[in-house]
C-alpha cells in the first residue's frame, strides 16, 4: 500500500509544483486568467500559489512521516474543491469549450483524498 500512496503522492506534488509556482509568482497566463475582470485578486491568486506549493512539500514530506502527508493531501483537496466551485460559478462546465480544464480539479480532488486514504492504509 505504501507503494500506491507514495506514486500518488509524488504525482499530486508535481501537480501542485507546476500549478503554484506560478500563481505564487503571478506570472504566466493561468494567474491572469484568474484575475479578469470579475476574477480573484491577486494576492488571493498568490496566496492559493503557496497553499499549492506548501500542499506539495507536505506530501513529499508525508512520504517520510504519513500524518504530515495526510494533511497535506486533504488540505490540497479542500484547495482543488474550491478551484471546482470556481469553475462551476464562472461556468466552465456547462461551456464544452472549457468544460476540459475545469475537469482537471475534480480528478484532481479523487486522486488526493486517494492519497490521503492510502498514506492512513499505509502507516
Amino acid at each position: 500500500m505504501f507503494v500506491l500512496a507514495a506514486v500518488l503522492s509524488v504525482l499530486l506534488a508535481v501537480v501542485g509544483l507546476a500549478a503554484g509556482l506560478p500563481k505564487a509568482l503571478l506570472k504566466g497566463s493561468i494567474p491572469a486568467q484568474l484575475q479578469s475582470p470579475g476574477g480573484l485578486s491577486a494576492p488571493l491568486v498568490r496566496f492559493i500559489g503557496l497553499a499549492e506549493l506548501a500542499a506539495a512539500a507536505g506530501l513529499l514530506a508525508g512520504l517520510f512521516w504519513q500524518p504530515v502527508g495526510v494533511a497535506a493531501a486533504l488540505g490540497f483537496a479542500v484547495v482543488l474543491v474550491g478551484a471546482v466551485g470556481f469553475h462551476a460559478k464562472s461556468g466552465d462546465y456547462a461551456n464544452p469549450e472549457t468544460r476540459g480544464n475545469a475537469m482537471a480539479p475534480v480528478i484532481l480532488t479523487i486522486v488526493a483524498i486517494a492519497a490521503a486514504v492510502t498514506l492512513v492504509l499505509a502507516s
